[in-house]
């Protein structure tokens, strides 16, 4: 339609189309374009708002568990030869550890077989019965598996639950099945019995030649001990223990010692358990590192920043954001409230103020003290249904539960977005129909001014032609 309209008027019916339809476009277009950008930028403030919250709340929750006040820390002066571990029922002391031996787990090899790539060692048929203590398991050996590496590998299938598993070692005097199991203590020795065995065919070996009572041959080609399976043996502050696994545990009440080595003669190591006043400062700084994380982001989407005379200044996302404000005077009023008539009875006599832009900020001398002098007042602070941590994470559930307000205002905000695409639709519907009509009605005006013109210079033609017409042009 571009192409043919001005024709009887000479009228750049296009250009003055395209103008009226642009000005009737541009200012709802800016206005969806500025209310898009104002929602999506929200949207985005509320997400990291509620993340925000959400970290703040996951702090709290640590902090008000009353076993975080009774965890202990236990230290080894030689943690190269024992280390240590401590439950919340272990008490504070001082123990003088000596490590007299490790324990050990049964290593068996049994009697040398000759067996070559060329003459591979074939048995008879029959079952091999391995006991480990109170533990056993049994192998049956047939045609698919009377070979060395047949029964390794059969051993290792039966022997995994038991912890028993089986190696081929070829010495001077041949190829030996040697079996080890992964359980340490005393009583704990590897045995091999034979039962329902066949008679052996020509070229075949007996099975039994593999039975092994747990004593070693007087030849060199007969089975022997490699370990025996024994206990460890320790004394703490002299009094005798014996374990019969390197990790001892109940030897002293909620400690659990981990033995890796014989400790010297007469030179006991010193095992140490405290309260753990250093995981519970660290707990109190992830609490105020939360909170500040918290305020940054408030601080951010609510701030006013100047950019000189004469131009609008920046504003945060979240500037006079009724929701946000009502947030932060929450929480604050919980920071500051005070419970109970102790010694620790708000954030500020453990050290922790208020700055001037909302942060929160330790005074360690004063957290170390309070941690040294009232250790037993803290769960009181934080724990339990008056807790400080309980009343806040009360306060900040409405609005980061499911339905809450922080969802409520994004689905609101969600719901915008989707209208202005609804808008910005009925605008592209609403310009096309414009555009359609201006064209008809300027087209119509063409036509008509055509008609017109024609009517004009036919009238002229008519008027010469007449006799005066025709006489007056000849004089």
């Amino acid at each position: 339609m571009a192409g043919i309209t001005g024709i009887g008027s000479g009228i750049d019916i296009d250009t003055i189309v395209k103008g009226m339809v642009t000005a009737e476009r541009a200012p709802k277009e800016t206005q969806l374009a500025n209310l898009e950008k104002r929602t999506t930028t929200q949207i985005t403030a509320i997400g990291a708002l509620k993340s925000a919250i959400s970290d703040f709340q996951t702090a709290l929750g640590a902090l008000n568990k009353p076993e975080l006040f009774q965890a202990r820390s236990a230290s080894s002066s030689k943690s190269d030869l024992v280390s240590v571990s401590a439950g919340t029922a272990a008490g504070s002391g001082s123990y003088q550890v000596e490590v007299k031996s490790l324990a050990t787990s049964s290593k068996v090899a049994l009697a040398a077989i000759s067996n070559t790539a060329e003459a591979p060692a074939q048995f008879a048929s029959g079952t091999l019965e391995f006991n480990v203590g109170d533990d056993s398991f049994s192998v049956t050996v047939g045609e698919s598996n009377n070979s060395l590496t047949g029964m390794r590998d059969a051993i290792n299938a039966a022997g995994k639950e038991t912890g028993v598993s089986a190696t081929i070692v070829t010495d001077e005097h041949g190829s030996r099945l040697v079996l080890s199991s992964s359980k340490t203590g005393a009583g704990r020795d590897i045995t091999v019995a034979v039962a329902n065995e066949s008679a052996a065919q020509t070229g075949q070996t007996s099975l039994s030649v593999l039975a092994f009572d747990g004593t070693a041959s007087d030849t060199e080609e007969g089975a022997r001990v490699v370990t025996k399976a024994s206990s460890a043996e320790l004394y703490v502050d002299g009094l005798k223990v014996i374990s019969q696994t390197n990790k001892v545990e109940g030897a002293i009440e909620g400690v659990t010692l981990d033995l890796k080595a014989v400790t010297a003669k007469s030179e006991p190591l010193t095992i140490s358990v405290a309260e753990d006043k250093a995981g519970v400062k660290k707990q109190i700084q992830s609490f105020v590192d939360s909170y500040n994380k918290l305020i940054g982001v408030i601080n951010a989407q609510t701030k006013v920043t100047s950019v000189g005379d004469g131009n609008a200044p920046v504003t945060g996302a979240l500037v006079g954001d009724a929701t946000t404000r009502t947030l932060l005077g929450t929480i604050r009023n919980e920071l500051v409230n005070v419970q109970g008539d102790g010694a620790l009875r708000a954030l500020v006599d453990l050290g922790i103020t208020t700055q001037k832009d909302g942060t929160l900020k330790i005074e360690d001398a004063k957290l170390d003290k309070a941690l040294e002098d009232n250790f037993a007042e803290l769960p009181g602070l934080f724990t339990g249904e008056n807790g400080l941590a309980t009343r806040l994470d009360g306060k900040l559930k409405p609005y980061t539960e499911t339905g809450g307000i922080l969802e409520q205002r994004n689905k609101a905000m969600t719901e915008t977005i989707s209208k202005i695409d609804d808008q910005r639709e009925d605008l592209d519907r609403r310009i096309t129909s414009l555009q359609e009509r201006l064209y008809k009605q300027f087209n119509a005006m063409d036509l008509l001014v055509g008609q017109l013109s024609n009517t004009s210079n036919s009238l002229l033609a008519s008027l010469e032609n007449l006799p005066w017409a025709a006489g007056n042009s000849k004089k």
